[in-house]
């Protein structure tokens, strides 16, 4: 397997783990249609190495604009989707405007199911094609702070779970990655603030490309980064309780940072 044979759609490229992940498989020598909100952005990113990239912005959210993207990845003969888009909200669930929630479950989970089923028809026509989606430790772990982004992941994990299964008599392999807490602009200073505090670690994106990169390499199908993480993940399937009470000493903390989101 060599990523020079790839033509990977990546979505969320603009930025975070997604812009990381563009420079990382850029690197690898794989051809990139990089997707994202932020035209600028992504048209400087593409310009870096345009033999092997080429770059649409869309609203992921819009019908009409997954099947404008659609239709340019079928020109383009994709054969990999790494669904990366994605937004959190870290805060207190009470005082979570509604609004923001409707976005983070919209773009979390009903956007990337849609352009995942979409691109499915263009997939199955390959030899050999990829479905990689981006998860977290929090899709593993409810978490205070982050009820609705928990339930995106969760959702997310299911999703890949369920589809790994369904595709298994097909040349599509699904893989589901889990970063932990990772330093991009989606974390605010709350975030920063209250990880270190509590000795969380952060990992750089750069290092979370690098990982999803290895994972898939290696054909691991779902795969959670950081020991204490993959740890906890295991705990929290077998014996809930001790999360819970784990989680209740540091409930104080997070209520304090979470207040200040």
């Amino acid at each position: 397997m060599h990523w020079s044979e790839r033509r990977i759609l990546l979505t969320g490229a603009s930025g975070g783990i997604g812009r990381a992940l563009a420079e990382t498989l850029r690197d690898a020598g794989a051809y990139l249609l990089l997707v994202g909100r932020n035209t600028g952005v992504l048209e400087a990113m593409a310009a870096q190495a345009p033999e092997r990239s080429d770059w649409f912005a869309a609203d992921l959210g819009r019908a009409e604009e997954r099947q404008a993207l659609v239709e340019f990845a079928r020109e383009q003969g994709i054969d990999t989707l790494i669904n990366a888009a994605g937004v959190n909200h870290f805060g207190l669930f009470a005082q979570q405007p509604a609004e923001s929630l409707d976005t983070l479950i919209h773009l979390n989970v009903t956007a990337t199911l849609q352009l995942t089923r979409a691109l499915l028809p263009l997939l199955e026509t390959a030899d050999d094609a990829w479905i990689v989606n981006i998860g977290s430790t929090f899709g593993a772990i409810g978490y205070p702070g982050y009820a609705g982004y928990c339930a995106s992941k969760a959702a997310l994990r299911g999703f890949s779970q369920a589809l790994r299964r369904e595709l298994a008599d097909t040349a599509i392999r699904v893989h589901y990655i889990a970063p932990r807490a990772t330093r991009t602009a989606m974390n605010d200073t709350a975030v920063e603030a209250l990880n270190a505090e509590l000795g969380n670690a952060m990992d750089a994106p750069e290092s979370v490309a690098r990982a999803v990169l290895d994972s898939v390499e290696r054909g691991i199908p779902e795969r959670h980064l950081g020991r204490p993480e993959r740890l906890f993940v295991r705990l929290n399937a077998l014996l809930p309780g001790v999360v819970d009470r784990a989680l209740r000493r540091q409930l104080a903390t997070i209520q304090r940072f979470a207040g200040r989101s």
